[in-house]
């Protein structure tokens, strides 16, 4: 299942909270997107069936599934990347030995440095705007996420309060620095299946 470069522009990060579920959401992206599996808390035997379910959709609309944890779980799961958490970066060159594409989390300068030496092909760097997902989190602003997209290599991901919009934005202030940013959602994708739920209960 393994598909190397280029990278997704736009990604899901799956959240445990989600009303409609990391398998619906999927279903919504544009085909080319990126899944992160997190889902930390759920027992391994039902976070590897829902991994199971992502790979099918991803496989159907032509999407890449990363896993969150260690390469060894993400090549058994039949994914195409790991998502290296910082304290795990030392396993970059195990996760590119069996073929895996690599992203790491970034929010500050330490780990940005952290994730080019590790050689990550990605950079989620956040939380560019205030986020549901880490309330009371100083947001970076937009001139503080590109010093640190810079430091990290590689592509930079941008996530944290991120929706089309501010993607859109976000990829023209950063065009003369020559950095392409993708972005990565929860909510931003929340909202386009509660909006899809809500045009077909008027049609009916």
């Amino acid at each position: 299942m393994v598909r190397r470069h280029p990278l997704p522009a736009c990604w899901l990060m799956s959240d445990a909270r989600s009303a409609a579920g990391t398998v619906g959401l999927a279903a919504l992206l544009p085909p080319g997107s990126g899944i992160v599996l997190r889902h930390d808390a759920l027992p391994q035997g039902a976070r590897w069936r829902l991994a199971r379910r992502l790979a099918r959709v991803a496989k159907a609309r032509g999407l890449m599934l990363l896993i969150a944890g260690l390469p060894a779980e993400a090549w058994r799961w039949g994914a195409d990347g790991v998502h290296l958490r910082q304290h795990a970066a030392r396993r970059a060159a195990q996760a590119r030995a069996i073929g895996l594409i690599v992203t790491m989390p970034v929010h500050d300068h330490r780990e940005a440095h952290r994730a080019r030496r590790a050689g990550a092909d990605a950079a989620l760097v956040s939380p560019l705007h205030p986020t549901r997902s880490h309330p009371g989190a100083a947001p970076l602003g937009r001139a503080q996420w590109l010093r640190l997209a810079r430091a990290a290599g590689g592509q930079a991901v941008a996530l944290g309060g991120m929706t089309p919009a501010r993607a859109r934005a976000l990829a023209r202030a950063s065009a003369a620095s020559g950095i392409r940013p993708g972005w990565a959602a929860i909510d931003a994708w929340e909202e386009k299946a509660a909006t899809r739920k809500a045009r077909r209960a008027l049609a009916r």
